[in-house]
């Protein structure tokens, strides 16, 4: 069983309008809510995928009970902490070809609702094969958060997927115990490392050789239309990826973690590992809803992905 941490889930509340109208009434027909975060999205993939998973993290207030009976009516289980305090909506407002987006910052969490999560979180590894920990961290928990996560996974020998950004990232990564797999894109590796991250074989082996990633099994290194470019162990990949009509980028990049985290748990070749993960993320840009994978055109777009040994 995959499991799926999102530490700040939300509510995702579409609001699509012909001509948003600035200090005026603008009235929504056609409203989408949606059960939101990263995490959430790993999930809700993985779960298209007939993978068996377990959706987990923080929620409380109405909003967070919303959240549970989307999960429920998706067939996904969860097991969240529960908290008195309201979890977040996040509004995005779709108008003339542009998205608006109006997130709020959530719940502040308390020291003793951070232990009592890592509690609950050690608990739920028992019957876990591997892990996923997406996304920002509430307010109130310590950048080592996840670090925490990581190490408590490390010792109960569960394997730790990482797809965060910032100081967060950077506090898993100089601990000693190291997830088994992170995911950044160039612009969050350029952020981690001080430094622009540039896209050519030879210069992302160079960064990818960099002290603070010793240690870390995968190493995918999203580039959007350009595909990826992967360290695995002493090994490096560039994964390319056809031409396919975007229709909604966002949550791709959750999508390929999902496919990441499927073909790991499965235990694929390196080849098959990276065309996966490759694919799911393709599939969600091909649909209007984040989160969402026609798995029919698996097969039709896994030929497609090329996958190449860089000497």
């Amino acid at each position: 069983m995959i499991l799926a941490v999102t530490m700040n889930p939300s509510v995702d509340i579409s609001y699509p309008v012909d001509r948003f109208k600035f200090d005026d009434v603008n009235r929504v027909e056609t409203v989408r809510k949606t059960a939101g975060g990263k995490g959430l999205n790993v999930a809700r993939v993985i779960s298209q995928m007939e993978d068996e998973v377990l959706a987990t993290g923080v929620l409380g207030g109405t909003i967070g009970d919303y959240i549970v009976q989307e999960l429920n009516e998706s067939n996904i289980p969860n097991d969240f902490l529960r908290i008195e305090k309201e979890s977040r909506n996040c509004i995005a407002i779709l108008h003339e070809g542009m998205q608006t987006e109006i997130l709020e910052s959530g719940p502040t969490l308390s020291k003793e609702e951070g232990t009592a999560f890592l509690e609950k979180f050690e608990c739920l590894l028992t019957t876990a094969s591997l892990v996923t920990i997406s996304g920002s961290l509430p307010k109130g928990l310590p950048t080592h958060f996840y670090r925490k996560m990581v190490e408590i996974s490390c010792n109960k020998e569960k394997p730790v997927i990482v797809d965060s950004s910032g100081e967060e990232l950077k506090q898993v990564l100089k601990h000693e115990k190291k997830p088994f797999a992170i995911k950044p894109n160039i612009a969050e590796l350029s952020q981690l490392l001080g430094f622009e991250a540039e896209a050519g074989n030879i210069d992302m082996k160079q960064t990818l050789n960099h002290e603070i990633f010793k240690g870390i099994e995968w190493i995918v290194v999203s580039m959007g239309d350009k595909g990826a470019f992967v360290r695995h162990g002493d090994d490096y990949y560039q994964v390319t990826i056809p031409k396919i009509d975007v229709i909604n980028p966002v949550g791709s990049g959750d999508a390929t973690v999902a496919g990441l985290a499927v073909a790991l748990n499965r235990n694929q070749t390196v080849e098959s590992v990276l065309k996966t993960a490759m694919t799911t993320g393709m599939l969600n840009a091909m649909e209007a809803v984040t989160g969402f994978v026609n798995i029919r055109k698996l097969k039709k777009y896994y030929d497609c992905v090329k996958v190449k040994k860089i000497d």
